[in-house]
């Protein structure tokens, strides 16, 4: 996935430099930035240096890791599980984003600061599928058609789909999305109390529950889009193994098999 590389640069005339600090010392970092939300200087140790998480996070986005780990995360779980793709979910959650940057909006919920709002989309167990991000003032259903096309990547779709969605999105341009795409929704009704419960609406509010638990994404102070995708991309990588790893253990087998289902 990455290229090798020497311990040592090659084009060093002494060949006696700092070596090259791992990569997996480097993906460490990454991951606790993204667990506990702290700042690269505060993860940053003797064994790697701020600057060099920072530049070695901007490689894999150019080499395209973090998207190939989610990849191969949801083909696993895909092949192992299977995904639910007849059933669809899909909504908008709002988080803070202090730092402002390329996606941020003035919150309708947090006295107009800046904040980032996500379209996520996830299957019918609450595996993500992928996200659309924009600013906290966005509405929800200008983003349904992009988060839409999110499925065009997920290789073979059943013939039947349906989409289940909240009353933000009950319009008839909604309904006309759907039905150019062939798609079946079912929307809550605007003024009609509609438990999260009533239907299949509630994956998508766990989803946003467990992406949440990662600090970094509840609070993003990143200012630029693909840095912000990258570490979303990740979170969606452990959900995915994390949940492979739950529902395979009654099914599966395998060496480092839990003793109890997680």
């Amino acid at each position: 996935m990455t290229p090798k590389r020497p311990g040592y640069h090659p084009d060093h005339p002494l060949g006696c430099h700092r070596p090259r600090i791992s990569d997996r010392v480097v993906f460490d970092k990454l991951l606790q930035l993204l667990r506990f939300g702290c700042s690269y200087e505060a993860i940053a140790d003797t064994t790697c240096s701020a600057s060099t998480i920072r530049s070695r996070r901007d490689e894999w986005i150019r080499l395209g890791v973090f998207s190939r780990f989610k990849q191969i995360a949801l083909e696993s779980y895909d092949r192992i599980v299977g995904l639910v793709l007849d059933q669809i979910a899909i909504d908008g959650a709002i988080t803070k984003a202090p730092g402002g940057g390329e996606v941020a909006g003035r919150s309708p919920v947090d006295r107009g600061k800046q904040g980032l709002k996500r379209s996520g989309m996830t299957d019918g167990y609450g595996i993500p599928l992928g996200r659309v991000l924009s600013g906290a003032n966005r509405h929800d259903s200008p983003l349904l058609a992009p988060t839409l096309d999110l499925l065009d990547g997920l290789g073979p779709l059943p013939d039947e789909i349906t989409v289940h969605l909240d009353a933000g999105y009950d319009s008839a341009a909604t309904r006309a999305e759907l039905d150019g795409r062939g798609l079946h929704g079912r929307i809550a009704h605007k003024g009609e109390k509609a438990p999260i419960q009533a239907s299949q609406r509630w994956h998508i509010e766990r989803t946003h529950a467990w992406q949440n638990s990662f600090h970094r994404l509840a609070r993003c102070y990143e200012r630029r889009t693909i840095v912000i995708d990258a570490f979303f991309d990740l979170a969606d990588t452990v959900i995915a193994v994390r949940g492979l790893i739950r529902r395979s253990w009654k099914t599966h087998r395998w060496d480092a098999r839990p003793s109890r289902c997680p």
